[in-house]
């Protein structure tokens, strides 16, 4: 399955929200690559999806989750990061108005930074 086929079976609003994030991911971190892995989008820096994971999302039932793999690692000024497993941390988007291009792309720099590192 690519990302093309997981956005094309969302619902509406979801698709509308995956398909204003994927163009702000791909600007962001243009070095990874994204694939479906584990049945979500994921961008990775490393030769194969999952390795080296930089962000992804996943839809819900009436929200996507974005999350960044280390995002507890990185500074968040504008607080809307949540903590979640291990190291990530991750935002619910409601609504495309929920996506801050200038905001997603610091921290999506911020998160590869620490996997290239």
């Amino acid at each position: 399955m690519s990302i093309d086929d997981y956005l094309a079976g969302l619902a509406g609003p979801l698709r509308e929200i995956g398909e204003k994030l994927t163009p702000v991911i791909a600007a962001a971190v243009p070095r990874a690559t994204g694939a479906v892995w584990h049945g979500h989008p994921v961008w990775s820096l490393g030769d194969r999806p999952g390795q080296r994971p930089v962000c992804f999302f996943k839809a819900h039932g009436s929200y996507v989750t974005f999350g960044l793999w280390r995002g507890q690692e990185i500074t968040d000024p504008s607080g809307r990061l949540v903590p979640a497993a291990r190291a990530m941390a991750v935002v619910k988007l409601r609504a495309v108005a929920d996506i801050d291009p200038a905001l997603f792309t610091d921290w999506m720099c911020a998160a590869a930074e620490l996997e290239e590192a």
